[in-house]
C-alpha cells in the first residue's frame, strides 16, 4: 500500500467505515483486495467520482447482496467492493460491461495456466477473442 496517497486512504476510510482496518490502516485478505482498493483510490484521485458517489454504490451493492443471502460476514466485503468497481467504470463509461469481462475470463485463463506461487501475466492467448492488441 505504499503507492496509495495516505490522504485518499483516510478519506476512503472515513467515507466507507466498513473498511476492515487494523492499527496500520485497511486489512487485505489477499493481493488483489489491495489492488481494487488502490484502483478505486487511483479513479477518485483522477476526479472520476466523488467518494460520497462512490459510498453509496458500494452500500448499495452490499445491500443487495445480503438481499440475496449473503452472510455478511466479512469475508466478502471485498467481492462486493470489486463489483462497485467494476459498476463504476461501467456507469462512467471507463470501460465497456463486455471489456471487463473479457479481461476477466483472460485473468481467469491466465492464473489456471500459472503455477503457484508465480506472479499471472496476461497473454495473448489468454483472451478468447483472439484480439489481444484491442486488450493491452
Amino acid at each position: 500500500m505504499a503507492d496509495i496517497d495516505p490522504a485518499a486512504t483516510q478519506r476512503a476510510l472515513r467515507a466507507v467505515p466498513d473498511i476492515p482496518v487494523d492499527a496500520d490502516g485497511p486489512v487485505f485478505r489477499e493481493p488483489w483486495e489491495a489492488q481494487a482498493f488502490a484502483m478505486t483510490l487511483a479513479l477518485y484521485a483522477k476526479g472520476l467520482f466523488a467518494w460520497s458517489e462512490w459510498a453509496a454504490m458500494l452500500g448499495q451493492t452490499i445491500k443487495a447482496a445480503q438481499a440475496a443471502g449473503d452472510p455478511d460476514t466479512g469475508a466478502t466485503y471485498y467481492r462486493h467492493w470489486l463489483v462497485t468497481l467494476e459498476r463504476m467504470v461501467a456507469e462512467k463509461s471507463l470501460s465497456t460491461a463486455q471489456d471487463l469481462v473479457s479481461y476477466r475470463d483472460a485473468w481467469e485463463h491466465a492464473a489456471a495456466r500459472t503455477p503457484h506461487g508465480q506472479p499471472i501475466e496476461l497473454q495473448e492467448g489468454d483472451f478468447a477473442s483472439g484480439d489481444a492488441a484491442h486488450h493491452r
